[in-house]
């Protein structure tokens, strides 16, 4: 299916965006203290270690790395395998309404000073909100067909390639 995108937003919805949420999936999973202090950074620069969580903490974060791998993997077999653009169309239309939701989360989260102090960002705030909005406005423009039309395949075509 990603063949019929277009070369841009085919390389970002199935190759940067699944890297970079199975990344996420491993620095939860695997170093929930970590992640879990960093999701909200401090306003001046720290090399604090990172603080022992709680095991309610730790549970809560793992699992959060699970459901982002659920995530991957659900993309990973949406693009690859579907063949009806508007199943792609549809299931980019939830991410990108997901977009908005963790953006406006992460802003709440970290509160109008932090999220506005755009040097003081760590890396998990670049990912929570400088790769979502990037991801929005990528999504964005391929619905406004910026990035050219989809390559539709016709039924006819596809089932002589198949003989």
């Amino acid at each position: 299916m990603t063949s019929q995108l277009p070369a841009f937003p085919r390389f970002v919805f199935s190759v940067f965006e699944p890297i970079s949420i199975l990344a996420g999936t491993i620095g939860a999973v695997f170093t929930p203290e970590w992640f879990f202090s960093e999701q909200i950074p401090a306003l001046t620069n720290t090399s604090a270690v990172n603080p022992p969580i709680n095991a309610n903490s730790r549970l809560v974060t793992q699992q959060l790395g699970n459901t982002y791998g659920v995530a991957a993997l659900v993309g990973i077999a949406v693009l690859y395998t579907t063949s009806e653009i508007k199943v792609v169309r549809n299931y980019l239309i939830a991410l990108w309404i997901m977009d908005i939701g963790h953006v406006v989360i992460t802003y709440l989260a970290l509160g109008h000073e932090r999220a506005m102090a755009v040097g003081q960002w760590n890396a998990m705030t670049w990912g929570n909100i400088g790769a979502t909005v990037f991801l929005f406005i990528v999504r964005s423009l391929y619905f406004l067909g910026l990035f050219g039309s989809e390559h539709q395949k016709s039924r006819s075509s596809l089932g002589r390639k198949a003989l």
